[in-house]
């Protein structure tokens, strides 16, 4: 591959990442505050309340059993819409950054590497 084509590559994906995280770290605070269907599912059965700023759960749903989970009082154990506390944008960066270094990985470890004897057809 030639250089320039090389350089417009990755200036192609620097952009494309730029955007990604601005896309991810701005535009979630404009999210709305409704549950999202997976949240709504999880949490039919139950009444929902809001207790010291934190939510509250009564009764018997899905939603239940995450309360208990090791990382249920982690920074980001739950989507708050509106980012009042800052870890919306938070959040999804860290899934940006998170997808693109697993996609890297992958991509690398895949690539056609041009090092490699190419196989001999001699027998």
């Amino acid at each position: 591959m030639s250089d320039a084509k090389r350089r417009g590559l990755t200036v192609f994906f620097a952009g494309f990442a730029f955007v990604a995280l601005v896309l991810a770290g701005a535009v979630s605070y404009l999210a709305d505050s409704d549950p999202d269907g997976l949240d709504h599912a999880t949490q039919k059965g139950c009444t929902v309340s809001e207790v010291d700023g934190k939510e509250q759960l009564d009764g018997q749903c899905v939603a239940q059993s995450a309360k208990d989970h090791a990382l249920a009082d982690g920074p980001m154990a739950d989507y708050k819409p509106g980012g009042s506390d800052g870890l919306t944008g938070l959040a999804g960066v860290v899934g940006v950054v998170a997808t693109f270094a697993v996609a890297g990985g992958l991509f690398w470890l895949l690539r056609k590497r041009s090092d490699r004897p190419e196989p001999s057809s001699e027998t």
